[in-house]
C-alpha cells in the first residue's frame, strides 16, 4: 500500500488549487485529495465547496454516490470484491459473504487491528471466469472460498 500523507488543510488547499480551473473540476479534485491522503477528509468538503461555489451537501453527494471515495483512511490493506452480476452468478455473494464473516466488518468498513479495509467493486472485467477481487491493487481472478481464505491469510502474516 503506498504511504499516504496526513491531512494538512494548506496542502488539501494546494491540490484544490490545482485543479479548480479544470472542466468538471470536482471529480479530479476528490479523486486528487483521495490520492494524497487515502481518503476524502470531512476538512476538505467544505473547502472543495467553496472553490466550485456550490454547497458542502453536493460535494458530500458526490462523495458518498461513487464508491471508490472513501471518508475515512484504509487499512494497511484493501480488498476489493467484485459486486458485478456476472460475479455474482459466479458465487461472488457466497464470497463475499465469506470475506465479510472471516474479516468480522462489513463494507467499507476497516478490521480493528487497521490492516485490512474491503470495499466493493462493479466490475474487474473477469466475467466469465469466476468471481473477481483486487487487493492492493492487483486483481485476483477465480477466486473461490479457500483462495479467499489463503489470501486473507497471508494478508495477516505480512
Amino acid at each position: 500500500m503506498p504511504d499516504f500523507e496526513t491531512w494538512n488543510e494548506q496542502r488539501g488547499g494546494e491540490i484544490i488549487a490545482a485543479h479548480v480551473q479544470e472542466e468538471g473540476a470536482a471529480l479530479p479534485m476528490l479523486h486528487a485529495l483521495q490520492e494524497a491522503f487515502g481518503y476524502i477528509p470531512r476538512a476538505a468538503v467544505p473547502m472543495v465547496a467553496s472553490a466550485l461555489n456550490v454547497s458542502r451537501a453536493e460535494v458530500h453527494g458526490i462523495v458518498s454516490f461513487y464508491h471508490d471515495f472513501r471518508e475515512a483512511p484504509p487499512g494497511a490493506h484493501v480488498l476489493k470484491l467484485c459486486r458485478a452480476e456476472a460475479c455474482q452468478s459466479m458465487g461472488g455473494d457466497a464470497i463475499a459473504a465469506a470475506a465479510i464473516r472471516q474479516l468480522q466488518i462489513g463494507w467499507a468498513e476497516t478490521t480493528p487491528d487497521g490492516q485490512i479495509t474491503l470495499e466493493p467493486v462493479f466490475c474487474l472485467g473477469l466475467c466469465a471466469c469466476a468471481p473477481a477481487a483486487m487487493l492492493d491493487g492487483k486483481v485476483v481472478g477465480r477466486l473461490d472460498s479457500t483462495r479467499l481464505s489463503t489470501l486473507l491469510e497471508n494478508v495477516r502474516q505480512a
